[in-house]
């Protein structure tokens, strides 16, 4: 009887429990205190860490290795100077404003991001993303004004009557809107409503500098990014196909732009300039053949070809010397002015009106310019600062506002050239700024009789590499069918209906991918890898042992309220057997046994125990324990605890235990705190498990145990 005893107790000796660490929290008004003396204090070292903090350019420029450095910097800078003017120019029919305000943008984003970025590649100016973005603003808001949406009219005549929109109407039905105490046309109010989405957008960006809201962007993923650029290149194409024609249509207002432009285009074809057509067409030949020749022989080719810059120059001299608008109406840029414009204050009152529109302006411009400081960080060794990366381009947007600027962010195409041709440092930038000051200063206005047509044709070859993007769906497909169809929805929502609505619906449906795969999670039944303490899935590797009468169930997922019914149905499909549905069966089992037994009991006349037929219809399962291997689970809520809870009581009734196996310290304090293990968590020994091989081998034990406390009581 002692060695009995013995033996019982080895069986029964309680599992190892770890000894967790005591973690004292600070109370949340000693954090706030601490916080804010810290933030109080002022010193003179804190002042000059405040201000490197601010301006990095005060950090690294002293330190500037001007023999290593120079070269690649003044290289680099002067071929993005070169391509930005043309872009500059271009991108400024996209955002519907006059080319003289890309040309100050660009020249202002270098010089605040040469000041204030922490990224040595990355190259901040217009982004035709940003100008497509900006200009459905300004068309929208030109229209509601009621100004007329063809390009090539232009208001005269005096200004004598008021509406009720402040806006002044003459009897040659030209027309002004008062904006901040100045009569504005057309142009000035395009320029006010960029300027004022800018302003906003900046600001909503320095604010998520300032709280730290960087986390915002992990919603935007990179497919969803990639659908959505390739959606709004579609329609960036869209909008600059009536000028490769020649065609004098208003842009569309509305959802469905691509659509409704295409059909417009096609009801208007006979119209097309041939002039338009004929210039389009060798533009684009030149600039494809560059860019092929630039792809193919970039080893041996030290700097890009200047393929934009030719162009332009070219078309710009024929278009002089041939009178292109004079002799075949061909749209021209028109007049470009030189040197700056005053500063202006933003208008305020154009602000309630666009607040909204400037939301994804700026989560996409940061977004964009976050992710390519760290990628090219990355690639050349060294760290950026993400904080500070989001509150330089939050000025670069706020304060070139003051200044007749729109919304600016980081372009791939340009920071791959950087990268590519030496860049070393943002001194490049400051290169580039120059370029384009000396263009603002004395080249702008030979650029007059430059055609539209002609910077369409540079806009729609530089949507190459986003419209190859199709090309890559098969791969993406095999890859992550998840990720592929994120992509497609993101980018025919963004081309069918809107930017806006694009962008929405992509960042709605990637979540609801996601939402979908914790509610159909990937489940198992684990098996052992022979001599170890080693489980693995069964279905996934072979020579692996079920242990006997016990069913370990991996849940890859976190369980929360959204899927612990999920949880629940595969567990079940898993081990084969339902709690209620197996307790439901054994109770219709017992009352169709006693119900047999009284009748021939009647029949006989004899008067039969009931408790001797009632244990014969228990049903023997071929398991008695289950263990929930928890090591894929990260995280539980209130509801999933109640789950677990629920699963133990059920499956106790039809003599099966259920133990927890590799919770993470996160799982088992919510356990802990939702009394999982019982009052002063008497039972945590019995339930919780730091291993699976563990939870088998007390499993085994506790049966062991329990057969022979039966034998005991049967003998």
């Amino acid at each position: 009887m002692e060695e009995d005893s013995q033996v019982m107790e080895a069986l029964l000796a309680p599992p190892l429990l770890l000894e967790r660490r005591v973690h004292q929290r600070k109370s949340t008004v000693s954090v706030l205190k601490s916080n804010l003396n810290q933030s109080m204090t002022c010193s003179g070292r804190r002042v000059r860490s405040t201000l490197t903090g601010f301006f990095p350019v005060v950090r690294w420029l002293p330190k500037y290795k001007l023999k290593e450095y120079i070269w690649g910097d003044i290289m680099s800078g002067l071929i993005i100077g070169i391509i930005l003017v043309p872009q500059a120019i271009a991108y400024c029919l996209l955002a519907g404003v006059q080319p003289i305000y890309g040309l100050l943008t660009s020249f202002y984003a270098n010089i605040i991001y040469f000041l204030m970025g922490t990224s040595r590649h990355v190259s901040v100016g217009i982004f035709s993303l940003m100008s497509l973005m900006i200009g459905q603003v300004v068309v929208r808001e030109v229209f509601l004004a009621g100004f007329d949406l063809n390009e090539d009219s232009t208001p005269s005549g005096p200004v004598v009557l008021n509406d009720t929109r402040d806006t002044n109407l003459t009897d040659d039905t030209v027309l002004t809107v008062e904006l901040m105490g100045v009569q504005c046309g057309k142009e000035c109010y395009a320029i006010s409503v960029a300027t004022a989405v800018t302003f906003i957008a900046g600001v909503y960006q320095i604010l998520m500098a300032v709280f730290r809201l960087g986390f915002v962007s992990v919603y935007l993923s990179g497919p969803m990014l990639d659908g959505f650029a390739t959606g709004a290149s579609i329609t960036i194409l869209t909008v600059q196909a009536k000028y490769l024609l020649g065609l004098k249509i208003p842009r569309y207002q509305g959802y469905g732009t691509v659509v409704v432009t295409w059909i417009n285009i096609f009801a208007n074809i006979h119209k097309t300039n041939l002039c338009d057509l004929i210039t389009s067409a060798i533009c684009i030949t030149i600039l494809v053949a560059g860019k092929e020749i630039q792809d193919r022989y970039k080893d041996r080719l030290k700097i890009p070809l200047p393929t934009e810059l030719i162009v332009v120059a070219g078309a710009t001299l024929a278009s002089h010397f041939g009178e292109f608008n004079t002799n075949y109406h061909s749209s021209v840029s028109g007049h470009i002015p030189t040197g700056f414009i005053p500063p202006q204050v933003p208008a305020f009152s154009l602000m309630p009106r666009v607040a909204l529109d400037a939301i994804p302006l700026a989560v996409i411009s940061f977004a964009f310019t976050v992710s390519l400081s760290e990628m090219f960080a990355k690639k050349n060794g060294y760290t950026v600062r993400p904080n500070q990366e989001m509150l330089a381009i939050g000025c670069c947007n706020v304060v070139p506002s003051f200044f007749h600027c729109f919304t600016t962010s980081a372009a791939l195409a340009k920071t791959m050239v950087k990268d590519s041709t030496g860049c070393q440092t943002q001194l490049s930038s400051l290169i580039s700024a120059l370029v384009v000051l000396l263009v603002l200063l004395f080249f702008a206005p030979f650029f007059s009789a430059l055609q539209k047509c002609v910077l369409a044709c540079i806009i729609i070859v530089s949507l190459r590499g986003a419209l190859r993007k199709f090309k890559d769906v098969p791969e993406k497909w095999r890859a992550s069918r998840n990720d592929a169809v994120v992509w497609l929805v993101a980018m025919s929502a963004t081309a069918l209906i809107s930017v806006e609505i694009g962008l929405i619906i992509g960042v709605v449906f990637s979540m609801i991918c996601i939402i979908y795969k914790t509610q159909n999670p990937k489940v198992s039944l684990l098996g052992r890898v022979s001599d170890t303490d080693l489980y693995e899935d069964l279905e996934e590797y072979k020579n692996l042992t079920a242990p006997p009468r016990i069913k370990i169930f991996r849940f890859q997922a976190p369980l929360y309220y959204a899927n612990k019914d999920s949880f629940l149905r595969l567990l079940y499909k898993a081990v084969g057997v339902e709690p209620f549905l197996e307790l439901t069966k054994r109770r219709k089992a017992e009352k169709k046994s006693k119900d047999v037994s009284k009748k021939q009991a009647k029949t006989n006349g004899e008067k039969i125990n009931c408790d001797i037929f009632i244990g014969l219809v228990q049903r023997e399962l071929d398991f008695h324990t289950v263990v929930l291997d928890c090591s894929a689970i990260p995280f539980i809520d209130s509801t999933g605890v109640a789950t677990f809870k629920g699963l133990v009581k059920d499956y106790k009734e039809i003599g099966v235990s259920v133990l927890l196996a590799g919770c993470n310290t996160p799982v088992i304090d919510v356990l802990l705190k939702g009394q999982f293990f019982g009052k002063n968590n008497k039972d945590i020994r019995d339930f919780l498990f730091y291993s699976v091989h563990a939870a088998v081998l007390h499993a085994n034990r506790a049966s062991a145990a329990a057969e022979s406390r039966s034998e005991d009581s049967t003998m």
